[in-house]
Formats: structure tokens, sequence, C-alpha cells
């Protein structure tokens, strides 16, 4: 939790710090939440650039764009003095720091000047990974916004598809995490994005279950493929679902991440969707009733109602003993 959080400045009461959120295993460890987890371990350890890749979890809605599991990157670039002011014509008397006031476009820390270069610095480069991404003709627009480690910070915006895609987030790092990293001296950025919907986008692909199938006949769409080949995918079959309800009343307390990670953990990837379709209050009894709408389709073969509706029984079975509902069969 200290790498995942408290090294990042995530204040107690931040949203991704709930356990609807996050998987915990106890009360100091839990399961990576993002790779932004690893920054100050590799501040400290002397890096002033790198790119973090790897798998991150995620308590969320099951559709066919999330799932429990999926891939980010993270990198980080930082400057000493010298470095960021080396390309100004006339650098005297500027300096990183000053004892000033934090306002929108810079923390308190730093110098307007500081700001505004590596602001420039982090995004051109960015724009130049999503140009090399996209094409160099892309339409693209930064967003303000809020993030605990970085200020000020953006999400960076293109129009793909006639739609606007949210690429990723991004800011200058707070001075306070560089200072307990043991870089006082230094300003950085940094920036991170889901590889996987990403690659959703560019190829695609119309579920993110794909990723994580054995299926030779998806696998072999992307073997041995050059980086700089334009690859779509092909779809090799659209079974049909098989779709069931199920309604229970909700003891307090109830969590819909706790059921969906329960749907998940009994029906495996056969489970497409889980939505939450009516919610209802007994006016004498004020207890609440959930009815969730559950999508089964397997991305390999046909699936059976017999076979649903088993694991359909084994879902509702499951969160009587373990969620403590009241199956309303």
């Amino acid at each position: 939790m200290k790498q995942n959080f408290d090294s990042l400045l995530v204040p107690p009461n931040h949203p991704s710090r709930s356990k609807s959120d996050s998987y915990y295993i106890n009360s100091e460890c839990m399961l990576r939440a993002h790779t932004s987890a690893h920054q100050v371990d590799l501040v400290r350890m002397g890096f002033d650039m790198f790119l973090v890749f790897g798998d991150v979890y995620r308590r969320d809605s099951i559709d066919a764009q999330h799932y429990p599991v999926f891939h980010q990157v993270d990198g980080v670039r930082l400057f000493t003095e010298n470095e960021l002011f080396s390309k100004v014509v006339n650098s005297s008397g500027v300096s990183l720091f000053e004892d000033g006031t934090r306002v929108s476009d810079k923390q308190a820390s730093h110098t307007l000047e500081t700001s505004k270069l590596t602001e420039h610095d982090l995004k051109q480069t960015l724009l130049g990974l999503t140009h090399h991404l996209f094409g160099k003709d892309i339409k693209s627009r930064w967003i303000d916004t809020t993030f605990p480690f970085t200020h000020p910070s953006w999400e960076l915006e293109v129009q793909y598809q006639d739609e606007w895609l949210e690429v990723l987030g991004c800011g200058i790092m707070e001075q306070e995490l560089l200072k307990s990293a043991g870089a006082s001296n230094k300003i950085g950025w940094a920036f991170g994005l889901g590889l996987d919907r990403l690659a959703m986008k560019l190829y695609d692909i119309p579920d993110i279950r794909a990723f994580w199938s054995k299926d030779k006949r998806f696998l072999s769409q992307f073997k041995d493929v050059d980086p700089d080949t334009t690859v779509k995918y092909k779809p090799f079959s659209k079974h049909p679902p098989c779709t069931n309800d199920i309604s229970f009343w909700v003891p307090d307390q109830f969590s819909p991440s706790d059921f969906y990670d329960l749907v998940r953990t009994v029906g495996g990837d056969m489970i497409e969707q889980v939505e939450l379709v009516d919610e209802f209050l007994h006016p004498k009894t004020q207890k609440t009733s959930h009815c969730y709408r559950i999508v089964y389709r397997h991305m390999g073969r046909v699936l059976i109602q017999e076979e649903v509706n088993e694991i359909h029984r084994q879902i509702g079975e499951t969160s009587v003993t373990q969620l403590g509902v009241e199956v309303r069969w």
C-alpha cells in the first residue's frame, strides 16, 4: 500500500484507496493498482528517465471494455537545472526553484519558467508518441485535470474514428514526491497510459477478454508482425449470447464490486457483461433489491442454455454464502 498510494501522495480518503476499487491482501499489502507505484523506488535508485510496463489490478464493472487485470506503461523524465535550461538563449538569473505560491499552472516551489519549460518538453514528447501511433495528421487536445502526484496535470485526447479518445494522463511531478525519493534538486514529468484499451482501438479488437485468449485464431493474427505494419483484427467467430437475470435483497454495506468479482470467479471468461438493470426499495421492509443482467458468451464456442443455467445457479448460491444476499428465485 505504501508503494501504490502513500509514496504517490494519494490522500487517505481518495476513491482509488477504496476496497471497491482495489484488491487488498491485508492492511499493508495489495495487488498493484498502477505502474506509477514504482516511480519513487526507481528515482531513488538514481534513474532520471525510465519506462515501466506491467500488469495492474482494479475492481471494476464487467463489460467488453473492462477486465480485473490489464496492462499499463508509466514514463518519467527528470531534469537538472542545466539540462532544463540548456536551450534557453539567456538563462542567467533563472533557476528551477523559488519560495512562491501554488497556482493553476505551477507548484509553489517551481518558478514559472521551470513549469512552462517542463510542460513544453512533456507535451512535445507525448505528441510525438501520439503521432507515431495514430499518424501525424491526428487531431489532439489537452484537458486540464488533477492527479495526487502531479501538478499541473493533463489528459491527452485524440479524435479517432469520429470520437474523442482519451490516450493518457500526465503532469509535472509533485516536488514533494521527488524530495522523498532523494531528487529534490531535480524537476520531472510523468505520464501513464493503458495499453489494452489503446490496442483495442488501434487493432479494432471489440472485447478486452481477447488479450487473455489462447486461441490460435486470435494469436496468429499478431504473430511475427512488424510493429510498423497496419494490422486490423479479423473476427473469427461471433457466437450468440445467453442472457440470465438474477435478483436479490442486499444486506447493509453491500458492494456491487464484490458481486462482479464473484461472478467473474464463478463464471470465468464466459461472462461478457454484468449490468445493474433495476434497483428497488421495499416501502414496508425498507430492504433494497438489486436485479443484475448477466450476459454469457464464450469467445471460442457456442454455449448451451443448460450449461449457462448451471453456472447461473452457482452464482446465486455462492452469492448467498459469501455476500449474505437473499436471492429472489
